[in-house]
């Protein structure tokens, strides 16, 4: 069901507030992480900003590669990605245990450009090219990126809009409200602009 997005329409697919789950791959060792602040922030070229503490190994990974994706995870999909935001992949990589994907069978398929890790099971899709801000990496927990491929689900999202309604509810994203609870969107409705009067 994936099917790609248009660039113009990628900040779309998480300008509604989802939590994302944020994978990165470097040196042989990859990580994958909830985060739940993101947002478009540039239409031309599509450019994002997620929130990824400093501390994590996620961003480590970040930081090396220079690259990340970003999955937007469904109702489908909730334990995993609370899961995701709460193991913390250095612990395990120090552990000697495999990464995340491996010790909770989380699928993956690679990026069509980046060959990153994208997770299944999620509605969509981006890979994205970090943005360095040198006066800013050490002071902020925010990166900024240049998305360079996004897909969709398409029974959820098609033709540059999502569609929520009550025969698809497994596929609505996930919106973090802390401690392990997530609210979804009810359903999508269309607005009319008003007739001048």
């Amino acid at each position: 069901m994936n099917k790609p997005v248009l660039l113009a329409h990628a900040g779309r697919l998480i300008n509604h507030g989802p939590t994302v789950l944020v994978s990165a791959a470097h040196g042989g060792r990859r990580n994958v992480m909830a985060a739940a602040w993101s947002m478009p922030v540039e239409f031309d070229p599509p450019r994002i900003a997620v929130v990824i503490d400093k501390k994590t190994f996620t961003r480590e990974l970040i930081a090396a590669s220079g690259q990340f994706a970003i999955s937007v995870p469904c109702h489908a999909v909730r334990d995993a990605t609370y899961t995701m935001g709460s193991v913390s992949g250095r612990d395990l990589a120090t552990s000697g245990s495999p990464d995340k994907f491996d010790t909770y069978g989380i699928g993956h398929f690679a990026g069509p450009v980046l060959g990153l890790p994208l997770v299944q099971g999620c509605v969509a899709w981006m890979e994205c090219r970090l943005i360095p801000e040198p006066h800013t990496e050490d002071a902020y927990d925010t990166c900024f990126a240049e998305v360079v491929s996004a897909q969709a689900d398409s029974r959820v999202f098609d033709h540059g809009r999502w569609s929520f309604r009550d025969d698809n509810t497994n596929l609505h994203t996930l919106h973090h409200l802390g401690g392990g609870q997530f609210v979804l969107p009810a359903r999508t409705v269309q607005g009319q602009v008003l007739a001048p009067r």
